[in-house]
């Protein structure tokens, strides 16, 4: 493989968790970082502990990540920005930044979710809300503490091949392993579909259902994900890789996901009302759910188990009948 030159100086904006360990990444891939925060707290924990205490606490932040309250600044004279809001404020964030940004500069949505209102991909929301700018998005099997920790930690990046091979070159390290990829639709699709899936795989655990139903369940939502990315053009082996069934497993088998969680909390018997508690935000497949519906309806695309979850999250289906009805549907070959 041929080297690429990378993006040496690198903005990220939103210092939630994930945020802030991505700056960690670009920062030991030998970058010179700006991070934004909205919170002033956060920026102000950083210039004086180099943590944030916050988001991420316990982990250190060297001096080549900069922490500014100010979008502006954080974009100036950036090679690129990786764009880190939860999808659902994705396309607010955006606009700000095409404001106050150099055209043409690559936007890297690092967010996972499908926007509510319009059923619209974070990609295709990119496409619409900052035109003029190279779209990007990095998607995979990826929790932000195992990454800002020096785990080992592999994701896809999708955008034009040369862009794409740019930006594997300048967020790779000896412990942070990108996938250069120009399938935009399969990682988007990939990244929002599989918090669904887990919130539905952390219900059947939570209710002591079983492993061989978890893992029935598993592969039901992968060949769902399929179906519906084959309707909008994602490849196969998009699908079968990092951004697909490597989230979708680690998603929906780990009660570290937030997502697997939220689910086993509604199947020990909580209320989505119980479980909004202030100041943290819900699973974001809670709001993933419906719009994935709509969207795979939108396409002529069934999506049995995705439906389900939308139904139960809503409180029009109760976990138990929820059981029923996909239990119940016609039999079928694979």
């Amino acid at each position: 493989m041929p080297e690429y030159r990378s993006y040496d100086r690198i903005g990220v904006i939103g210092a939630g968790a994930w945020g802030t360990s991505l700056a960690l990444t670009a920062a030991r891939a030998g970058r010179q970082v700006r991070l934004w925060a909205r919170e002033a707290e956060v920026v102000d924990a950083i210039a004086a502990t180099r943590q944030n205490s916050l988001f991420l606490p316990g982990v250190p932040l060297p001096e080549t990540i900069e922490g500014t309250p100010d979008l502006g600044k954080a974009v100036a004279g950036a090679d690129a920005l990786l764009i880190v809001p939860p999808a659902q404020h994705l396309r607010a964030t955006l606009m700000a930044v095409a404001a106050v940004a150099a055209r043409g500069t690559p936007l890297v949505v690092c967010a996972k979710g499908i926007e509510r209102g319009t059923g619209k991909l974070v990609t295709e929301v990119l496409a619409e809300a900052a035109e003029g700018f190279a779209p990007a998005i990095l998607s995979g099997p990826s929790f932000a503490r195992d990454s800002a920790l020096g785990l080992p930690t592999a994701v896809t990046i999708a955008a034009e091949m040369g862009i794409a091979e740019r930006l594997q070159a300048s967020l790779s390290h000896s412990t942070f392993r990108p996938y250069a990829s120009d399938d935009l639709v399969g990682v988007a699709l990939g990244g929002a579909a599989k918090n669904v899936y887990a919130i539905a795989c952390g219900i059947v655990d939570g209710m002591g259902l079983g492993e061989s139903a978890r893992a029935a369940l598993l592969a039901r939502s992968f060949a769902e994900l399929s179906r519906l990315g084959g309707a909008l053009g994602a490849r196969t082996e998009t699908l079968m890789g990092l951004a697909g069934l490597g989230d979708l497993v680690l998603t929906a088998t780990s009660p570290t996901s937030r997502n697997f969680h939220f689910g086993q909390e509604v199947g020990r018997g909580k209320t989505i009302a119980e479980l909004r508690v202030p100041g943290h935000p819900l699973a974001e497949g809670v709001e993933t759910a419906p719009a994935l519906v709509t969207r795979a309806r939108a396409e002529q695309i069934e999506l049995p188990v995705a439906d389900t979850m939308a139904a139960v999250l809503d409180g029009s289906l109760p976990l138990q009948g929820a059981i029923l009805r996909l239990m119940s549907r016609p039999l079928k070959s694979e």
